[in-house]
């Protein structure tokens, strides 16, 4: 159930699924809010909202579904699940589930304060869950502190491919613009130079976008030219995107885009199991490789503030409505949102006589406040707006209270008029959203439903014609003549573009990704058959110069992704699977048959010394760690037999190794002193390499670990700079042991973080400190509440006990030890004391 006030609302468990795009997360909520008797959704989006609400009667029927945005409300009798807008989500609706999408929008400077009210006080009474970007998860468990959080990882893979000119991006490719205006000039280049695009805009209705997107869905355009809307949950074949600008105007000035914005948008290419590209076109420069690695592996700033504003108003004078909204956050983390334009509307109404006059009641009072928050669709300035809302108010705050029919009427049928450009009716289309918002508004006019059929029916009509001069003006349709040229020419002239599109006779008969060759879809039979005949006969010259290239690449020009691809030239030329040891995995190309003999020698041979040369730059201490293994007893470097067992599984075990300390004889401290050099750490707990606790080195070795327990899908490894995370997402032991982190009652501790843990636990047995002046040191360190601290000290083996002297005072003390393993190591037969392993049975047997 949705309730105001700050104190956050009671309800059922509470669940933030976060994650980058194309993980599934909007897909999952509906299935949640489904499997509910009722429930309901906010969106980013009308267009979302409308997609999502669609999906709902598909599923459950019309009498089920309700749809609420700011322009429409279809409130079947009955309804169970609720789909809404963000900002239209109604207040004091009993909702089993709840859901908010992108919440992450907590920091828009804009919308933000909506959002962040969404998150404090939006509850459903079994299950709330909010979905987003992983950047949210602090800000989360800060002010909701009760919140379980999941993390999914991106279904595929994602890629930088630089900078592509307008006539040569790939087939199926999104370019992105910041304005109508781009919009439309980058839609009329592709037009004239690869047949046309489909264009999608957020001030687009519901109707005109679905035809627009219908079109290139279909094939019958390759091309889409749409504005950052498409970053928003809207789904669509995508392969590649490219962004025309860097830079945005955000309502007040121009800045430029920020890496999870520029991933938001990015991540729509290679929806579900595709793997996908991004990159940059027209006059935007190339992205720096710090941001574009960034965006490949998901790795964006935290938020740290969210906007707000006051929800709990007082209405019981303008003076007193205006200071309510102008209350300071009541929380640290929180930030004042900007002036939206209903509060610019409300403070010039306020200023005039005649307004003050009318709104002395605290029932006008807030009526002005309903009026002043009408959206400005038209984007006029403050003036013009607040003029509009005056006229609307005065209308309603009237002897009638309702807006007249007649004048009603009027503004709309001038309105009613089908003929004229791309920018005349775009413009009237967001006209008739003022009196369509009018018409849902309860109480605004006198018979809602006629007046919400007739707004309906002009828009409809308004969208059916913009998309007719948006169709006639950006594409030009051409017959297909592939089939008569495949029957009427001898000789078939195969020719390749630099987006890797395979043409005869002008018409695209397939797609060269890397090494393989894709037929388009619409061929079938022995056509298809004949077709990819002619193309790999024609096609043998292209495979080999692509593998000279690859074959004397540098190593800049070749990738490993994070689910263990290896890209090349925009396209994945490899897979890394198990080798004959953790850390010397395997190459298997991901090429066709036309790739053979010695040029698929040398891609194979190519891509393995890449393999391996990462591997030994980004983990050189093992490296160098395998060479005092390798070298023979009594020669220069050598280690001593019980130190090469250690390393030796130190190697196998992918650079750490879990064993106590203990009692250290001369023996063992001669081995310690042996694997000094090499960089080896003995802690209390394990024995690891701190150089790999480095952030490439540790997502290198989670991701070998991966590849040699051959998991289908790579958790996300944990975020650079993270030393302790709650595992919700049930990471394997062994992945997160690679990547450097123990875990204890299912929170993951960084190895370095474990012995500072540690220390601080022995510091205060040795000095008596207090549990008082430990515990909150010791949950800042893991950065965790108090309860699940006890469930970790409990693990390592720690206790709180009550002394009595010199004070009763509370302090940890460590669990008496059991004698089991002595015991079982006695009853076992002792190895041979020449066996490398003999030490570290010792070592084993002293914990």
């Amino acid at each position: 159930m949705i309730s105001q006030g700050m104190r956050a609302p009671a309800g059922g468990r509470i669940t933030a699924v976060l994650g980058p795009t194309n993980t599934g997360k909007t897909h999952f909520a509906i299935e949640r809010m489904l499997a509910h008797k009722s429930g309901m959704i906010g969106l980013p989006l009308r267009l979302l909202a409308r997609e999502v609400f669609d999906k709902v009667v598909r599923l459950k029927g019309t009498k089920a579904a309700a749809l609420i945005t700011g322009e429409e409300k279809i409130v079947p009798p009955g309804a169970q699940y609720y789909v809404c807008t963000a900002e239209a989500m109604p207040v004091g609706i009993g909702a089993a589930f709840l859901a908010i999408d992108e919440i992450q929008l907590c920091a828009d400077p804009e919308r933000g304060h909506i959002f962040t009210d969404r998150l404090l006080h939006s509850r459903g009474d079994e299950e709330t869950v909010f979905l987003g970007a992983d950047t949210m998860r602090g800000a989360i468990q800060r002010f909701v502190p009760q919140t379980y959080f999941t993390s999914r990882a991106r279904f595929s893979d994602l890629a930088y491919t630089g900078s592509k000119k307008l006539t040569r991006l790939p087939r199926r490719s999104a370019v992105v613009g910041f304005s109508a205006e781009d919009v439309y000039g980058i839609a009329e280049l592709i037009r004239s130079q690869r047949g046309g695009a489909a264009v999608v805009l957020g001030a687009l209705s519901p109707r005109t976008r679905n035809a627009q997107v219908a079109l290139y869905q279909s094939g019958d355009v390759d091309f889409l030219v749409a504005t950052d809307a498409i970053g928003m949950g809207l789904n669509m074949d995508v392969d590649h995107v490219a962004f025309s600008a860097l830079e945005k105007f955000d309502g007040f000035a121009t800045r430029p885009l920020k890496p999870e914005e520029i991933g938001q948008i990015a991540g729509r290419a290679g929806r579900h199991m595709n793997d996908g590209t991004f990159g940059v076109t027209a006059e935007a420069e190339p992205l720096d490789e710090e941001i574009s690695a960034r965006v490949e592996n998901h790795h964006y700033d935290p938020v740290r503030v969210l906007q707000w504003r006051n929800s709990a108003l007082s209405f019981q004078s303008l003076d007193n409505l205006i200071a309510s909204l102008d209350e300071p956050p009541p929380l640290r983390g929180l930030v004042k949102a900007r002036h939206a334009s209903d509060v610019v509307a409300l403070r010039l109404l306020a200023a005039q006589d005649e307004i003050h006059d009318r709104a002395r009641a605290p029932a006008q009072v807030r009526l002005l406040w309903d009026t002043c928050q009408l959206p400005d669709f038209h984007k006029l300035s403050s003036d013009e707006h607040a003029r509009l809302v005056r006229t609307i108010f005065l209308h309603l705050s009237s002897d009638d209270g309702v807006l007249p029919d007649d004048w009603l009427a009027r503004q709309i049928d001038r309105l009613d008029v089908i003929e004229g450009d791309v920018a005349t009716l775009s413009g009237r289309l967001a006209h008739i959203r003022t009196w369509t918002y009018a018409a849902n508004r309860p109480g605004w006019v006198r018979d809602s439903g006629h007046w919400q059929n007739v707004t309906r029916a002009v828009e409809d009509r308004l969208s059916d014609a913009l998309h007719e001069r948006l169709t006639q003006r950006f594409i030009d349709r051409r017959a297909s003549a592939l089939i008569r040229h495949l029957r009427e020419d001898d000789e078939i002239q195969l020719v390749l573009d630099d987006s890797g599109d395979v043409a005869v006779a002008g018409e695209v008969i397939g797609k060269l990704d890397g090494f393989r060759f894709t037929p388009v879809e619409t061929t079938a039979g022995l056509e298809a058959r004949a077709l990819r005949a002619a193309a790999v006969k024609g096609l043998e010259g292209e495979f080999f110069a692509r593998a000279r290239r690859l074959a004397f690449a540098p190593d800049g020009e070749i990738t490993l992704s994070e689910h263990g691809r290896l890209w090349w030239d925009g396209a994945i030329v490899a897979r890394v699977a198990p080798g004959s040891s953790p850390l010397a995995p395997t190459v298997q190309l991901m090429a066709d048959k036309t790739l053979k003999g010695q040029p698929r020698e040398s891609v194979q041979k190519r891509l393995e010394e890449w393999v391996a040369a990462r591997i030994s730059l980004k983990l050189e201490p093992l490296q160098l760690l395998q060479t005092g293994v390798d070298a023979k007893a009594g020669t220069k470097g050598a280690l001593p037999a019980a130190a090469r067992g250690i390393a030796h599984q130190l190697l196998e075990n992918f650079g750490s190794l879990d064993f106590a300390r203990g009692a250290l004889t001369s023996d063992r401290k001669m081995v310690m002193h042996a694997l000094r050099p090499y960089g080896v750490w003995f802690g209390r707990r394990a024995v690891y390499l701190p150089k790999l606790l480095r952030p490439d080195a540790a997502t290198l070795l989670a991701l070998l670990w991966s590849i040699w327990a051959r998991l289908d899908q790579v958790p996300p490894a944990p975020r650079p700079g993270l030393t302790s995370f709650a595992n919700d997402a049930g990471a394997p032991g062994g992945f997160l042991a690679a990547a450097g982190f123990r875990t204890f009652a299912s929170r993951a501790i960084r190895l370095d973080m474990l012995e500072r843990l540690e220390d601080l636990l022995e510091q205060g047995l040795t000095n008596g400190a207090t549990t008082a002046v430990l515990t909150p040191k010791l949950a800042s360190l893991l950065g965790c509440g108090n309860d699940e601290l006890s469930e970790v000290l409990r693990a390592l083996g720690w206790h709180v006990t009550e002394v009595a002297n010199p004070e009763p005072r509370a302090v940890y003390r460590r669990h008496s030890k059991p004698k089991k393993r002595q015991a079982k190591a006695e009853a076992g037969a002792p190895p041979s004391p020449d066996s490398p392993f003999a030490e570290l049975a010792s070592l084993v047997a002293a914990r």
